[in-house]
């Protein structure tokens, strides 16, 4: 392998507590930089490996000092969703948009190799299209959209040959993790039908792309041992199934009915909406490009 060492922000969160086993278990050596909200007990700890580091990644110089002989850097931190951004936009602000310019400059400083930034399908906001490649203008509809969008060119500000730089877009994640999220359409919906016997949906006709957890890390273990001429400076959008949230619904309905046979008649409530996110992505690029 090119690269043998990989440091990841956010690395104790959803994504991260299946992306770091399985980066383990390929050989890598792993150090978690976390703030840790929601503790370190998702993580393989007594991995030889494995280092987990507690810090805030406002602490550009704890960044620099802690990322220094690692090859690869992968920002996963993040305030990952618009309903916390509304319950406290100044601490969404510091953390997605103002921690990130310094800490690339930290992470170059530092000697990082490759830094991989995972922003969001959702920079999209609404669109008509059919196929949203990733030329498509970015019509963000929230400041977490926003900023996700807007750290994009910054990262590519400072990229040279000793520092790549490559960004993916994923679609809405779903499925199983450690450190379980279920405040993600496909998850909510399958708790929904599991728990309350109902499925509650709101809207229902906005096009959602989806992408399950562990097709998240494989693709970002292809950003990691891809070569540098097919993944510098370049943008990848990852998501598999486009669908409506009242499709999902519908699927999530017809799959817990027949996993769990007593669930009878799971009925679906459909509610207004304010959320109007509605986009179809396009991920022929990194088919294309990387094979994956």
């Amino acid at each position: 392998m090119k690269f043998k060492s990989i440091f990841i922000t956010g690395g104790a969160g959803y994504a991260g507590s299946s992306l770091v086993p399985k980066l383990l278990n390929k050989g890598f050596r792993v150090t978690v930089y976390d703030i840790m909200y929601y503790t370190d007990n998702f993580l393989p700890r007594n991995n030889p490996n494995l280092s987990i580091i507690k810090g805030d990644i406002r602490d550009s110089e704890k960044i620099g000092v802690s990322c220094k002989n690692h090859d690869v850097f992968i920002h996963l931190a993040c305030i990952s969703n618009d309903t916390s951004f509304a319950l406290d936009e100044k601490l969404s602000t510091s953390i997605n948009l103002d921690a990130f310019e310094p800490m690339v400059l930290a992470a170059k400083k530092s000697e990082i190799k490759r830094f991989i930034y995972a922003s969001s399908s959702s920079v999209y906001g609404i669109s008509e299209k059919k196929n949203v490649t990733e030329e498509h203008p970015l019509v963000p509809l929230t400041l977490y959209n926003k900023y996700k969008g807007m750290c994009e060119p910054i990262l590519f500000k400072y990229t040279d040959n000793n520092f790549e730089g490559v960004i993916f877009r994923p679609a809405t994640v779903c499925g199983y993790a450690p450190r379980q999220r279920l405040d993600l359409s496909v998850n909510i919906l399958t708790n929904f039908a599991i728990n309350k016997g109902f499925i509650k949906v709101f809207g229902g006709n906005q096009l959602r792309p989806n992408l399950h957890v562990d097709d998240y890390c494989d693709a970002v273990e292809k950003l990691i041992l891809s070569e540098t001429a097919k993944i510098s400076n370049q943008i990848f959008n990852i998501g598999y199934q486009n669908l409506s949230i009242i499709e999902i619904a519908t699927l999530v309905k017809k799959v817990v009915e027949k996993k769990f046979p007593e669930k009878k008649n799971i009925e679906i409530i459909k509610e207004k909406s304010d959320d109007n996110r509605s986009y179809h992505i396009n991920s022929d690029k990194i088919k294309n490009l990387l094979g994956y």
